[in-house]
């Protein structure tokens, strides 16, 4: 498992995949990320330590993501990454957090003493196919909604159940509603939910104008950002 990567374009900053104790929800039909989680208190601190000393601070900007949200840290943790950031001068945080989470932002950024841009993995905006299907438990009524929380959503694409009309729509919100945002490339994995091809083929030659747009980052594949497995 790489833990440690270096984004070098759009958006060049350092990034660290950490332990994280087990997703409060951790339902989603299509997730098994959440294998990366971890119960013992002790052993996160260590491995999160180990490579969070990686960290260089020389591209001033750093994201840290783990396999449930930022507030699924330990503390011991959350305040090493404090502690690095303002060692290294470090000048802007990207975390990611559930949608439950999104009372509790302003919380983190005060804890951190720098600009955050949080995250969020929405997959869709299509309710139904979100919460009847993903199972994300992320009951946001809009776009706008989410917006007044979060700064960068995170897309999946490329599910079987999806259609193009589906991702139309989630690529037109995603422009009109926020600056940044990051599009996955949906991989197969250990849950039943699977990869629609030839959607995915379209997808690519449709927005394949995309990977040139300077703020949304396309994923082709799951690891794209050096870390992961």
């Amino acid at each position: 498992m790489e833990r440690y990567g270096r984004i070098t374009e759009k958006h060049p900053r350092e990034i660290v995949l950490l332990k994280a104790f087990p997703c409060k929800w951790g339902k989603c039909t299509f997730c098994d990320y959440i294998a990366d989680n971890e119960t013992d208190e002790q052993a996160i601190v260590e491995l999160d330590s180990a490579v969070l000393a990686k960290v260089r601070g020389d591209m001033g900007v750093l994201e840290v993501i783990d396999s449930a949200s930022c507030f699924d840290l330990p503390e011991q943790t959350l305040d090493e990454i404090h502690d690095l950031i303002h060692a290294k001068n470090i000048e802007r945080l990207f975390l990611e957090s559930h949608w439950m989470y999104r009372h509790r932002l302003e919380e983190m950024r005060e804890r951190m003493g720098v600009p955050i841009t949080f995250k969020i993995g929405v997959e869709t905006f299509d309710n139904d196919f979100r919460e009847n299907y993903l199972n994300k438990n992320a009951g946001f009524t809009s776009p706008a909604e989410v917006a007044e929380y979060f700064d960068s959503p995170c897309l999946m694409v490329g599910i079987k159940g999806q259609t193009r009309e589906m991702i139309r729509r989630d690529i037109d919100i995603l422009k009109k509603y926020f600056r940044l945002g990051t599009i996955n490339m949906f991989t197969d994995n250990t849950t039943p939910v699977k990869r629609d091809r030839e959607l995915a083929e379209w997808f690519l030659d449709e927005f394949g104008w995309l990977l040139q747009d300077p703020d949304i980052e396309v994923l082709i594949e799951n690891t794209d950002f050096g870390v992961g497995d």
